[in-house]
């Protein structure tokens, strides 16, 4: 489907873990020539090196005092891979788009991101790298704190059995192996630590087109998407 990209926006993705954001904004992102930032992986970058600097402890939760005044030690960049065609996550120079994707870092990445101090910094950062719009952002607030006056609004939902055979297919792919019920209930305590922590929790903004994709596959997710903003082009052209 064609789609006038001369009237650029920001798309912001909402919704709930292995729903398939990331798929659907780098393909949104490559197919509009936008860029794509990946909010999700910016908590997991600082959840990785919580855990590599003994910043969590034995009952799992994070040192919250330790880890504010750690913050500033920490960068988080995407680097964009001529050879895979998508950004990768770096920390303090080092990619670690790999080590990011672990059980572990899912365990932990929740209560991490519940860390008001790690909120505002990550939101900063977001705000200036899409700052001059022509971007697809996907997260748990983007469309409700980040950009909530971004022009398309997505919040994404499936079914948690299939959410959770998608995250095993994930890790197995990376020799990462487990039993789907542990992923299904860790899935399940992501979800409800996300829409009950006090900073920003996840809730569908009211603008928000919910994307439900149970049953519909990558093509058909893109097309859907696409032709939204066609509308919305077409629309913005006849004003």
């Amino acid at each position: 489907m064609f789609v006038n990209t001369l009237h650029k926006i920001t798309i912001a993705i909402d919704g709930y873990s292995s729903c398939g954001k990331s798929t659907i904004a780098k393909a949104l992102a490559q197919r509009l020539n936008y860029n794509y930032i990946d909010t999700g992986a910016m908590y997991r970058a600082v959840t990785l090196y919580a855990l590599r600097n003994g910043l969590i402890d034995t009952q799992n939760k994070p040192s919250f005092e330790a880890l504010i005044k750690t913050l500033p030690k920490i960068k988080v960049d995407f680097v964009f891979n001529p050879h895979t065609k998508t950004s990768e996550t770096f920390l303090n120079g080092e990619n670690v788009d790999k080590e990011i994707r672990t059980m572990e870092v899912n365990e932990n990445v929740s209560k991490v991101s519940a860390v008001k101090e790690v909120r505002e910094k990550m939101v900063a950062l977001q705000r200036q790298m899409g700052k001059n719009k022509a971007v697809v952002l996907d997260g748990r607030d983007i469309g409700t704190n980040v950009f909530p006056d971004a022009e398309l609004k997505l919040f994404m939902t499936a079914d948690q059995k299939i959410r959770a055979q998608r995250r095993l297919d994930e890790l197995s792919s990376k020799g990462d192996y487990h039993e789907l019920e542990e992923v299904l209930q860790n899935l399940l305590k992501r979800d409800y630590e996300d829409m009950h922590r006090k900073e920003n929790p996840l809730i569908q903004a009211k603008d928000a087109i919910v994307l439900d994709n149970t049953d519909l596959n990558k093509e058909e997710q893109l097309e859907f998407v696409l032709k939204l903003i066609a509308d919305m082009q077409l629309t913005k052209d006849e004003q």
